[in-house]
C-alpha cells in the first residue's frame, strides 16, 4: 500500500517528493511594528505660528500704512468766552452762551496746575509717547473680561484728541483712531504745546471749559493766582466735574483734593509736609459761579447791545472778542455811589447817569438804575422820559442861531395864552404857566433861562418856531423822535438820558458833535482788529451859539435853579422837572466832561412826593446833589478849565409878532417846573 507525503505549510512540493532545504529547516523571523501617525497639532504646528504671526504683522503693517497717510486735522475752532475791558485794560465783563472758555498760554499757567494735572492724569507724559503701552494693555485686559469697553487707559494727548477730534464713542474703531491720532499729535507738537492745547478744551464743571475759565468761575481770579490747592482741586474735576463739583459736594471735592494732593507728593512735586497743610485748608470755592457783572452791568448791557447790532448772537458770545472800552473804572464807582448816597431807601425812586467826555464822545460812566442784578431794565437808555425844563436849553440855543438878543428883554407873568394856531392844546389856545403861578417879572432871556421861566419860554419858541428847535435838538444828538410841539420848550417830549448827554455834550464842546461811543476796539481772540470807532466830531452850530447857551447856563448853577450843583469850578447846567413830579433832571457839564442825571420811578407816571426829606423831587434837588457828588470826585484830578466867552456882537435881534393875553378860564396843563 503506498504511503503519501503532505509537506509541511510554508514549504514548497517539488517535483520527485522530498521537500526543499529550506523547508526541512525551520527559520527564526524578527517581527517590524507598524508605524502610528502623527497628530494633527504635529504635523501642522507650523500653522499655529505662522498664520497669527501673518495677521500681526498685517494688522501692524494695515496701522502703519493708515498712520503713515493719516493726516492731522487742523482742530476745530471752539466757542469762546468774549472779554469786555475798562479804558485801562482791567477787566469787567465776560460774554458766554452755555460754554464759558477763554484761551491762554501755557506761561500763564502757574506751575502748581501744570504739576496737579500730570500727577493726576499721566504722570509719564513728559517720557512716553503719545500712548501708554501699560496703559493700554491695562485697559485692553479689563475690556477682555467685560466684553465691552470699559477702560480708558488714555494718555493727556490721548485725551486731548478725544476732546477735539474723536469723540467719547466706546469703540475698538474709535480708540483705535484715537491712538492713531495721538502719535501723530505727539510728533507734530512738542509736550508742552499738547499740555497747552488740552488745559484750554478740558471741561471743569459749570460751564467752565478750561483753566481760565474755571480759575474764574470758582475764585473769580485768573488761572495764573491759583495756588497749589486750588490747581490741585481743579485737576481733581477733570475725571468727573459733576462728582466732584466743588460748590454743591465740597466734602467730595475735597476728598478728591487731597488724593491729588498725594499723588504730587508721591511724585516729587511737593513735598510731604506741604502736602498735609495744604490738605488741612478748606476749600474755599465762590458761593456763586455766576459771570453776570456784579457791578457795571448797565455799561455792560449798553456795550452788549452794541454787540449785537453789528455781530450775531453767537460771535456775540462765542466769538472770543476782546472788546475794549472807553468806562472809567474810577469814575464809574463815583456815579455809582453818588446815586447810592442819595437814594438809599428800597423804596426810593431810582436814577439814570450818563457820564461823556465831550471831545470825543467817550462814556465814561453809566448807570441804568440802583441795581442791575435785581432790575436789568436799562433807565439809561430805555426809559422815555419828559425832560421838563433842562430842554430850555436848546430854544434858547434856536434864539442865539436866529441872532435874537440874549438880553433883550422879555415879560414873564404867572400865566399866558398863545393864541398862535400851530400852538394849539386839543384845539384850544396854549395856555402856560410859571412854577406856583408866580410872576417873573421883566428879564433877559439869561436869566429867563436861569430861573427857568415858563411863559418867556412859550414866548420865545413862538417866535424861533418848534420845528427849528427839533432840528437843532436833533442835530446836537436827540435820538428820540421829537415833534415839532410849541410845548417842546418845556420838555413835554420822551428823551433818554444819554439822548440828553449827548446832547449837553454839544453844548460843551463849542457846538462839535461826537456820536455817543463805548466802544474803542473791537479785536479777535487772536489779536486782530475787527473794529475801531472814529471819534471824529461834526460842527453842528456855530460855537459862539453854543459859548452863549452855555454862558447863559451858568448863570443857572451861579444864582439860579441849580445852585446845589456848584462844584467850586466854572461850569454849566440846566435843572428839569416834568408835570407832577413825576421826572426830575440835572444836565450840566465842565469842558472836559458832561454828565446827565435823572431821577424817577422805573414805571413812570408816579409822583415823587417825600423821598429823603424833599416834599416834592425837583430837578435842582436830588438829581443836582447826585451831579454836583459825581462830579466833585470825577473832575478831583482835572486842571481847572474856562469855558470860551462869547461875543453878543451881531446878536440884535429883539422878539415880536406875539401878543399875549392871560386867560385864567382857558383849560391849561400842569405847570413845569424848574
Amino acid at each position: 500500500m503506498a504511503t503519501t507525503t503532505t509537506p509541511p505549510r510554508g514549504g514548497k512540493h517539488r517535483p520527485g517528493g522530498g521537500t526543499s532545504p529550506a523547508a526541512q529547516t525551520p527559520q527564526t523571523k524578527t517581527k517590524t511594528k507598524p508605524k502610528k501617525k502623527r497628530g494633527f497639532f504635529r504635523r501642522f504646528w507650523w500653522v499655529f505660528f505662522v498664520v497669527p504671526l501673518v495677521g500681526i504683522l498685517a494688522l501692524f503693517g494695515t496701522l502703519w500704512f493708515v498712520y503713515s497717510h493719516l493726516t492731522l486735522p487742523n482742530p476745530p475752532a471752539g466757542p469762546q468766552t468774549s472779554v469786555i475791558y475798562d479804558r485801562h485794560g482791567a477787566v469787567i465783563a465776560r460774554l458766554h452762551a452755555t460754554v464759558n472758555r477763554t484761551e491762554i498760554p501755557l506761561d500763564a499757567m502757574p506751575a502748581s496746575l501744570k504739576n496737579a494735572v500730570i500727577a493726576s492724569e499721566d504722570k509719564n507724559f513728559y517720557h512716553e509717547g503719545g500712548i501708554s503701552p501699560i496703559g493700554i494693555a491695562r485697559a485692553a485686559f479689563r475690556d477682555l473680561i467685560s466684553h465691552h469697553v470699559v477702560q480708558g487707559g488714555s494718555t493727556i494727548t490721548q485725551q486731548y484728541v478725544k476732546l477735539t477730534y474723536t469723540g467719547s464713542e466706546r469703540t475698538i474703531a474709535r480708540k483705535v483712531k484715537e491712538a492713531l491720532l495721538a502719535m501723530k499729535l505727539d510728533h507734530a507738537l512738542t509736550k508742552n504745546q499738547i499740555l497747552e492745547k488740552y488745559l484750554n478744551i478740558v471741561y471743569f464743571g459749570n460751564g467752565a471749559y478750561g483753566v481760565q475759565a474755571a480759575a474764574q468761575t470758582y475764585w473769580h481770579i485768573p488761572a495764573r493766582k491759583l495756588t497749589v490747592p486750588e490747581s490741585a482741586t481743579l485737576s481733581g474735576l477733570i475725571p468727573a466735574p459733576s462728582t466732584f463739583e466743588p460748590v454743591n459736594h465740597p466734602e467730595v471735592a475735597r476728598e478728591r483734593r487731597n488724593t491729588v494732593l498725594t499723588l504730587m507728593a508721591q511724585q516729587g512735586y511737593i513735598s510731604a509736609a506741604d502736602a498735609a497743610r495744604y490738605k488741612a485748608e478748606p476749600l474755599k470755592v465762590s458761593k456763586s459761579t455766576s459771570t453776570a457783572p456784579a457791578k457795571d452791568g448797565y455799561f455792560v448791557d449798553y456795550v452788549t447791545r452794541q454787540l449785537l447790532d453789528k455781530y450775531r448772537y453767537d460771535e456775540t458770545f462765542s466769538g472770543g472778542l476782546r472788546v475794549h472800552t472807553t468806562l472809567d473804572a474810577t469814575m464809574q464807582a463815583a456815579a455809582e455811589k453818588a446815586v447810592a448816597d442819595h437814594l438809599s431807601n428800597p423804596k426810593d425812586p431810582s436814577a439814570a447817569l450818563v457820564a461823556i467826555d465831550p471831545t470825543t464822545g467817550a462814556i465814561r460812566a453809566l448807570v441804568g438804575g440802583k441795581n442791575f442784578n435785581t432790575a436789568q431794565f436799562n433807565l439809561a437808555l430805555q426809559a422815555h422820559r419828559q425832560a421838563g425844563s433842562a430842554f430850555k436849553p436848546f430854544t434858547f440855543a434856536t434864539a442865539m442861531e436866529e441872532r435874537i438878543n440874549p438880553h433883550s428883554l422879555w415879560h414873564g407873568p404867572p400865566e399866558i395864552v398863545i393864541p398862535n394856531p400851530e400852538c394849539y392844546n386839543n384845539g384850544q389856545p396854549w395856555d402856560v404857566h410859571s412854577y406856583a403861578d408866580e410872576s417873573a417879572g421883566t428879564m433877559d432871556l439869561v436869566n429867563a433861562l436861569a430861573g427857568s421861566v415858563n411863559t418867556i419860554f412859550a414866548q420865545l419858541v413862538v417866535q424861533v418856531g418848534p420845528a427849528h428847535v427839533v432840528d437843532l435838538a436833533n442835530r446836537m444828538g436827540i435820538q428820540s423822535k421829537l415833534h415839532p410841539y410849541c410845548s417842546i420848550t418845556l420838555g413835554t417830549q420822551e428823551v433818554t438820558p444819554l439822548d440828553m448827554a449827548d446832547a449837553y455834550a454839544t453844548f460843551a464842546a463849542r457846538g462839535m458833535h461826537h456820536v455817543p461811543q463805548g466802544i474803542s476796539e473791537i479785536k479777535t481772540a487772536s489779536g486782530a482788529t475787527l473794529q475801531r470807532p472814529d471819534f471824529k466830531g461834526n460842527q453842528v452850530m456855530d460855537q459862539n451859539d453854543a459859548d452863549l447857551t452855555t454862558y447863559a447856563m451858568e448863570q443857572v448853577i451861579a444864582h439860579g435853579t441849580g445852585t446845589s450843583a456848584n462844584i467850586g469850578r466854572p461850569a454849566a447846567g440846566k435843572t428839569g422837572t416834568a408835570q407832577n413830579w413825576q421826572d426830575a433832571w440835572f444836565c450840566g457839564f465842565v469842558p472836559q466832561l458832561t454828565t446827565c442825571v435823572w431821577v424817577g420811578y422805573p414805571k413812570g407816571e408816579i409822583s415823587m412826593q417825600n423821598v429823603e426829606g424833599y416834599p416834592n423831587v425837583l430837578g435842582g434837588t436830588i438829581p443836582a446833589a447826585i451831579w454836583h457828588d459825581f462830579m466833585s470826585a470825577a473832575v478831583s484830578g482835572m486842571p481847572v478849565a474856562n469855558f470860551a466867552t462869547p461875543s453878543f456882537s451881531g446878536y440884535d435881534k429883539t422878539p415880536g409878532g406875539v401878543t399875549p393875553s392871560p386867560s385864567p378860564s382857558s383849560p391849561s396843563p400842569s405847570p413845569s417846573s424848574p
